[in-house]
């Protein structure tokens, strides 16, 4: 069974529409704790602030099931900010606790970038080093981006790919089961489908 939590994020009918469009069966959306039993892959999508976000789930109940299921190596894809959510904090507007799986932080562009903020559109990815979910992705791939905060591993190891926005960000993250995606691959047409395929298919 596929899982995508959803917690109102606005994004959650394009990722479904996505996913309808793979030819997916199985998929379930998650609203309470009972919703996530029996999940063998698990999708978050998410736009919007990363301390309201994290309210909703504690709201639903979801956090302790969601890192029950995680840590028991239930493949997750985190897109925007549901990648947002792997990281220890968030200083948007305020600070903020996240999962706390992978070491480090959430921030805000610095001010002195030479570009728009919000980031938003299509920007090359910069891949680090091979992983499942970028399989037959060429190098020099664009991808769909719609964020005004960024990730900042602790550990340089979880990075896959990074993005260059008058600053290099990280782009997208794997640790074991764990994956995600800063861009929006529901909005990544030919290429974002594939993404979402290549999960759809990893086996740990």
């Amino acid at each position: 069974m596929l899982a995508v939590i959803d917690y109102g994020a606005g994004n959650l009918r394009s990722v479904v529409h996505a996913l309808n469009h793979l030819g997916v069966q199985d998929m379930h959306l998650v609203h309470t704790p009972q919703d996530l039993a029996g999940a063998d892959k698990i999708i978050l999508p998410g736009v919007g602030a990363f301390g309201a976000g994290m309210n909703q789930l504690h709201e639903q109940n979801l956090v302790q099931p969601l890192l029950d299921a995680l840590r028991a190596g239930v493949p997750y894809l985190g897109i925007c900010l549901g990648m947002q959510f792997l990281f220890e904090r968030s200083d948007e507007m305020g600070d903020h606790a996240g999962l706390g799986l992978l070491p480090g932080h959430v921030t805000r562009f610095p001010t002195t970038l030479p570009y728009k903020v919000p980031h938003m559109g299509w920007n090359q990815l910069d891949v680090q080093r091979p992983t499942p979910l970028l399989a037959g992705i060429p190098a020099d791939t664009s991808v769909y981006f719609v964020h005004s905060y960024y990730c900042v591993p602790a550990d340089s190891a979880d990075v896959v790919a990074t993005v260059d926005y008058g600053i290099p960000f990280t782009a997208v993250v794997q640790r074991d089961n764990l994956f995600g995606v800063q861009f929006h691959p529901e909005k990544s047409q030919r290429t974002g489908l594939r993404i979402l395929s290549n999960f759809l298919e990893y086996s740990a």
